[in-house]
């Protein structure tokens, strides 16, 4: 494999990682805007937007957009977080100039003022369906408390209210700002020619036009509190926990991902082995999320709410234990094995390669083969995650239970 970067003239980084072995090729616009680059007036904006997108530019109506994308058998779909909107498609390589002829169009979108009135009902609707959702509920919840005034605590979607009252002339300011081309990442994996990207790039995209565009991160320290949301229709109670934990920046961020492993992976974990093989929850697991300039380690728990708090108390004991005994070298042993092998498997597919290589390069200027990524977390030491749990304490955590009860505490 063989990895390629340069700069268009208007600012737009383009990547790529070539591989004749493959059979297929990904590509992907990464753009830098998300629900913590929003004000209050416009919450929900991102995510709104990459719904528009796709509903017609001045080339393609929404009909032609996906028409064009099947006619080449192209896979596309779009996501947006917290941090970023990322649009991406999968082809063949002897399509890939039709589909990305498609894909970068649509990322020069109409936003007609027909569409965003359409499409407005469409968010709201999505909105409802997660508010039926209880760890839907519980997890922008469980944001919200832990990261509190901070950016990173808005809600991807927003609220009904604040899509109910949003302009599209809000819309397009937002877009006209984000949706800058040196704010904006083009990658590529799989099976191409460097030379002919290059030439798609410039040729699809060399003609935006857009300023500089900066973001204020800055560390958060979650507040470690407690709340408890009634919802007695429910059946079982939902309950979150999130801490602390090494931003994306970090190397640390290699330990942080194993020692999740180590609590709380959906199989064979300490959290595993404690709650879900004696049968005490229907769920539990835990999961690294790293943010530019911050990270979180969240908790998952899911179970009958007469156990909630013995069940809270349970997964403080695994955490006290793992704080003041520390992990075990089978236990990293393991984990290593499940990450190494998770890694190796996602990348043997283009798409899978995508996304590490466009959010590597976007935040970190850094480009991570496979090799280079199985040798990081390799190298992680039973030292390294004694160090993790000393500077980025499991306990106390931020706490959110939604259920039908609030008979629930944090635990002691």
């Amino acid at each position: 494999m063989q990895f390629h970067h340069t700069v268009l003239d208007n600012g737009l980084r383009v990547i790529a990682e070539v591989n004749d072995q493959a059979h297929s090729v990904a590509s992907g616009f990464f753009v830098k805007a998300g629900s913590r680059d929003e004000s209050t007036e416009v919450a929900g904006v991102s995510h709104f937007l990459e719904h528009m997108v796709f509903k017609g530019t001045p080339r393609r109506d929404a009909l032609a957009v996906n028409r064009d994308f099947d006619r080449v058998g192209a896979k596309h779909n779009a996501q947006t977080s917290e941090e970023d909107t990322f649009y991406h498609v999968t082809c063949l390589p002897e399509y890939l100039p039709q589909a990305f002829d498609v894909l970068s169009d649509i990322l020069r979108p109409n936003l007609a003022e027909e569409d965003f009135d359409t499409e407005k009902q469409v968010i709201i609707e999505e909105i409802r369906m997660y508010l039926d959702n209880p760890m839907s509920v519980a997890y922008e919840a469980a944001k919200a408390a832990h990261f509190g005034p901070h950016p990173l605590g808005q809600s991807i979607l927003g609220t009904i209210e604040s899509i109910t009252d949003l302009k599209v002339d809000q819309m397009r300011h937002y877009f006209a700002q984000r949706y800058s081309p040196s704010n904006i990442v083009l990658a590529f994996a799989g099976k191409t020619d460097w030379d002919q990207v290059v030439a798609l790039a410039k040729a699809h995209c060399g003609g935006w036009q857009g300023g500089q565009i900066t973001r204020q991160a800055v560390p958060p320290r979650g507040t470690g509190s407690f709340q408890a949301i009634l919802r007695a229709e429910d059946q079982q109670q939902t309950i979150i926990g999130v801490g602390d934990a090494p931003p994306l920046e970090s190397s640390d961020r290699y330990a942080a991902q194993l020692l999740a492993t180590v609590l709380g992976d959906h199989t064979g974990s300490r959290l595993y082995w404690t709650l879900i093989d004696p049968g005490y929850a229907d769920g539990v697991e835990v999961s690294y999320q790293d943010y530019n300039q911050a990270g979180a380690l969240f908790t998952f728990l899911s179970c009958d709410p007469g156990e909630t708090q013995a069940n809270l108390g349970r997964i403080s004991e695994v955490y006290r234990a793992a704080t003041a005994e520390g992990i075990t070298e089978e236990e990293l042993t393991q984990a290593k094995n499940k990450v190494l092998a998770r890694s190796v498997l996602r990348s043997e597919r283009p798409m899978g390669r995508l996304a590490s290589l466009g959010f590597h390069w976007t935040y970190r200027r850094e480009y991570l083969s496979v090799a280079q990524e199985l040798e990081a977390f390799s190298r992680v030491t039973l030292d390294d995650l004694r160090r993790i749990l000393a500077e980025w304490p499991l306990l106390p955590m931020t706490i959110v239970s939604v259920g039908p009860t609030t008979d629930v505490h944090a635990p002691e």
